[in-house]
Parts: structure tokens; C-alpha cells; sequence
């Protein structure tokens, strides 16, 4: 009995490692799909062990994909599913998804409501995975633009963290420039709300007519005819 006993125990399979499964499918997953195919990132996978409580039962094709809702960036997980075996199971394994690249860090301090200038910046090699907001690598998406909360050293400029600076305020006198095919005419018009350059605000006319334009500066509002 002893002698059977042992020559089960030299023939177990053992199990497979199911962490570099998921690994090898998640590495694959990430080299094909950069998040700024304008930027070249340095993109590093690891993934962590399985609870050391589960039993799986033997499968003959294991499957790894993506959960619903989850995203290969920063932590995450991968799942695997038994497709081909007496029980089928799902499980998961913890990933971590890094993307080194440079990106727009913020020197000394920006108080909240001050404009973001180019010397208030320098550009260094950062994980964009650390967080889930986009990283702003354009300069024309913040140069100019208000910091809309209070800046620390070392922050990286993401989406949200500055907004178009405000050109007017409601009252402000300003010009329409009024385009058509073949024309432009311009006039003086009065702001009935703030103006922020890019977005739309109201202006009443000299005639009283009240219309909608695009703020392109500090003194001009567009409008399409």
C-alpha cells in the first residue's frame, strides 16, 4: 500500500502556474493597444498570486480575458475560466499596468485660479497609470489655461486639473464678428454672461437682439451666419 501510495504521489501533475497564464495574456493585451498612439510608452506588467485558498480542479483549457468594466491600466485583474474540464470554474488574478513615459510635472506650486505657464512646468518620465485621468501631453491643452485647484510639486498635469481661462465678465462691452460666405461684419454687442475662449456665451446687440457666439479672445465673439 505504502509502495502505491508513493507512485501516485511521483505521478500527480502539478498545477499549472495560472498567475503567468494570465501574465503572458495581459503582456500580449497591452503591447498591441497604446493609449496615445502620438507617445511611445514604456508599458510594464506584473500580476499577483491567486488565493491561496482555491482548489481548482484540473482543466484541459484554461481562458484569460479582461472582466467587465475593467480596464489593463494602473491595478487591475485578469480573469481565467476553465472552458474544458469536469467542473468549470472562474476565477480571477491581480495585475498591475504601468506606462512610463514623459509628461508635463508641475516645478514649485500653482494656487488655485492662476494661469499654468510653460516655466511652471518641466517635462519628465512618469507612469501615466498611476492614475485614470489622462495625462495632458499637448501644450496647447493647458498653456494659458487656470489651474482649477491648487497645484503641488510633482503633480502631473491631468484632465481636470485645469479648466479655459475666463476672458469677461457679464457686461463686458465687446465685438461680434459676424461670418458668411464671402462676408464679415462686425458690430459692439454687450456680454450677458462670463466669457471663456473656445465656449459659447450671450450677447445682447446695439438693436437689442440677443444672440449666441464663440469667445475667440478677451474682446471678440464670433458668431456663424
Amino acid at each position: 500500500m505504502l509502495m502505491l501510495r508513493d507512485a501516485r504521489a511521483q505521478t500527480q501533475m502539478p498545477e499549472p502556474d495560472y498567475p503567468a497564464m494570465a501574465l503572458k495574456w495581459a503582456r500580449g493585451v497591452v503591447a498591441q493597444s497604446q493609449p496615445d498612439p502620438a507617445v511611445r510608452l514604456r508599458m510594464e506588467v506584473s500580476v499577483g498570486a491567486l488565493d491561496s485558498r482555491l482548489k481548482l480542479a484540473p482543466c484541459g483549457n484554461v481562458e484569460a480575458y479582461l472582466p467587465p468594466g475593467a480596464r489593463l491600466w494602473g491595478h487591475s485583474r485578469v480573469g481565467l475560466r476553465c472552458v474544458d474540464g469536469m467542473a468549470r470554474w472562474n476565477v480571477s488574478v491581480p495585475v498591475q499596468v504601468k506606462a512610463y513615459g514623459n509628461a508635463w510635472v508641475v516645478r514649485g506650486q500653482i494656487m488655485a485660479g492662476n494661469p499654468v505657464t510653460q516655466n511652471d512646468v518641466a517635462s519628465v518620465e512618469v507612469d501615466w497609470a498611476e492614475e485614470t485621468s489622462p495625462v495632458l501631453q499637448d501644450p496647447a491643452l493647458w498653456l494659458g489655461q487656470t489651474a482649477s485647484r491648487t497645484l503641488s510639486s510633482g503633480q502631473v498635469l491631468r484632465q481636470g486639473v485645469v479648466r479655459p481661462t475666463q476672458v469677461f465678465q457679464a457686461g463686458t462691452q465687446v465685438r461680434v464678428v459676424a461670418e458668411g460666405p464671402g462676408f464679415q461684419v462686425t458690430s459692439d454687442a454687450q456680454a450677458l454672461a462670463a466669457g471663456v475662449v473656445g465656449q459659447s456665451t450671450r450677447v445682447r446687440m446695439d438693436n437689442g437682439r440677443i444672440t449666441s457666439g464663440t469667445v475667440l479672445d478677451a474682446r471678440t465673439v464670433k458668431i456663424d451666419l
